[in-house]
């Protein structure tokens, strides 16, 4: 398995519906939305196979301080082969000159990021208005 990484935001709605419900993510049912929400994200990162799709990494940023990592999704049958830890340090890097750099973990997640470098805030909690149910 020789996995690449590249920095594009142009997808087949194909590979994303695949990627997304891999992970059991109902937005996979939406393919035409997330290739638009792909061209809108600011930073976008993904990991193939050859031709498949197995990984990728969305955020938005304000431009100068602060980051939001809203997707990290690895498919499941590549897991614990450092891809999403890989996405997670090209995020990083890329807004390593910002202030915050600020992501909405799952609890079954959370032990993740934190080895990614990111902590739990102690005083703040994610709130949401949504018809996904993930």
């Amino acid at each position: 398995m020789d996995i690449t990484y590249r920095d594009i935001h142009e997808f087949s709605a194909k590979d994303l519906e695949e990627l997304f419900l891999s992970v059991e993510w109902s937005s996979g049912h939406f393919p035409d939305k997330l290739l638009v929400a792909m061209k809108n994200f600011k930073t976008v990162y993904s990991a193939w196979d050859g031709d498949k799709l197995v990984g990728m990494v969305c955020a938005m940023d304000d431009g100068i301080m602060n980051a939001y990592v809203h997707y990290l999704l690895v498919n499941p049958a590549y897991q614990g082969k450092t891809i999403g830890r890989a996405l997670m340090e090209m995020v990083k890097q890329h807004y390593k000159d910002y202030l915050r750099i600020a992501i909405i973990a799952y609890d079954t997640a959370a032990h993740f990021y934190e080895q990614c470098g990111f902590e739990k805030s102690k005083n703040a909690s994610p709130m949401f208005i949504t018809s996904l149910s993930t």
